[in-house]
């Protein structure tokens, strides 16, 4: 498989990949090139793996780890949103959904490479333990460890709770 081939059948596949391992688009669109960049330098190693899937997504995972700890990085999340992007009329389900994404976000690179890996990409703990390097007990105890933060950060809304008929 060329380079050409390997970004067109998997291109969109791998930024989608990056905005949820970031969670910011611009973000993502920039780390996928960066991590194209450096395949496309290293193709015939990259090509003769045997799963170059596996192996350039190992690459983004690292190279979003290496821009968490580079000093130089000076961006500044907000946990409050741009006013008028909040109203009344926002739904119940984007309102939960947007919650839950801000505590996923919250979780550290590891906790959320994994969660991001299983859920969204719908990989075993075998193929995510593949692309973080790492054993599957590793992913299985960063995968519990992320979802129990989660539901200890998660309170749900006592309006929305089933009441008992007693």
């Amino acid at each position: 498989m060329t380079f050409e081939e390997f970004v067109h059948s998997r291109g969109a596949a791998l930024v989608r990949f990056a905005r949820l391992l970031t969670g910011d688009e611009h973000r993502a669109d920039d780390l996928v090139q960066e991590v194209l960049a450096k395949a496309f330098v290293q193709w015939r190693r990259v090509a003769a793996a045997e799963r170059p899937d596996v192996y350039v997504r190992r690459m983004l995972v690292n190279a979003n780890t290496s821009w968490w700890r580079r000093r130089s990085s000076g961006e500044i999340t907000v946990a409050e949103p741009t006013p008028g992007l909040v109203g009344a009329d926002i739904g119940t389900e984007v309102a939960a959904r947007d919650e839950l994404w801000r505590m996923v976000l919250a979780l550290p690179v590891r906790q959320r490479a994994v969660l991001v890996l299983r859920y969204y990409e719908d990989l075993d703990d075998g193929q995510i333990a593949e692309i973080l390097g790492c054993s599957t007990i590793t992913v299985r105890t960063t995968a519990l460890r992320g979802l129990n933060t989660l539901r200890a950060r998660h309170r749900p809304n006592p309006v929305d709770a089933p009441r008992s008929s007693l």
